[in-house]
């Protein structure tokens, strides 16, 4: 049987894949590069070819991830028809639409991101969309502060600072995850809630804005990727 010749860029593709499956299932320590090669169904040399090292396949995986959101939120925040902070909540809209239609496969994917085992993999995401999504609100803060709608004394430090911001709702999520289908649902439903709550209000003084400017959550909203009616 002839062996079959793929671009290099749809083998790379497909060790991203293997990859991805395999950190979310074992966790990133637990895999091995011989595991990826394996699931791949490729050869060492092929596998050396893309990657020097395991760590350059999460960091590799870590960016597309990144590049995927930043797909995404793109054609939202740069929709200059439209004033800045309507920009925003659109944004922020959509990805809570895209987390209610998809909750049953995103509580699964956090229930493995949030593994202690994947802490490495968990961080390196982070970092990755924060470095894609920082010059996208940078932008917007920019449009924002011209218009008069925003006050922001460094627009690229902002931006920073808010996804930070964000971030540090992991706990708060993970906690609400491990509730989910138990009798805790409900009130972690309600603690997660809250936590957004005071996200928005935080998202509101940095900008400058009064308070309820920034929609970061809907009421039920949590109670809705949490709880299966």
């Amino acid at each position: 049987m002839p062996r079959v010749v793929k671009h290099p860029d749809a083998r790379r593709a497909e060790l991203l894949d293997c990859a991805q499956t395999l950190f979310f299932d074992r966790g990133y320590e637990a895999t091995s590069v011989a595991d990826i090669i394996a699931a791949a169904g490729v050869s060492k040399g092929g596998f050396y070819h893309h990657f020097a090292a395991k760590e350059d396949v999460l960091t590799a995986l870590a960016e597309r991830l990144a590049r995927e959101a930043a797909e995404k939120a793109r054609p939202v925040l740069a929709d200059t028809s439209r004033d800045a902070l309507t920009r925003f909540n659109a944004f922020l809209g959509e990805a809570r639409a895209m987390k209610r239609e998809q909750a049953p496969e995103l509580l699964a994917a956090f229930r493995t991101l949030f593994r202690p085992e994947n802490l490495v993999l968990y961080q390196r995401i982070h970092t990755a969309q924060i470095a894609v999504l920082k010059p996208l609100v940078a932008d917007l803060l920019r449009d924002g502060t011209r218009e008069g709608t925003f006050r922001v004394a460094d627009p690229e430090a902002t931006a920073e600072i808010l996804l930070h911001l964000g971030a540090s709702s992991r706990d708060a999520v993970a906690d609400a995850i491990s509730a989910a289908a138990t009798p805790d649902a409900a009130p972690a439903a309600e603690r997660l809630e809250a936590r957004l709550v005071a996200l928005g209000v935080a998202t509101d003084r940095i900008l400058g804005l009064p308070d309820g400017s920034v929609t970061m959550v809907e009421p039920g909203f949590a109670a809705a990727l949490l709880i299966p009616r």
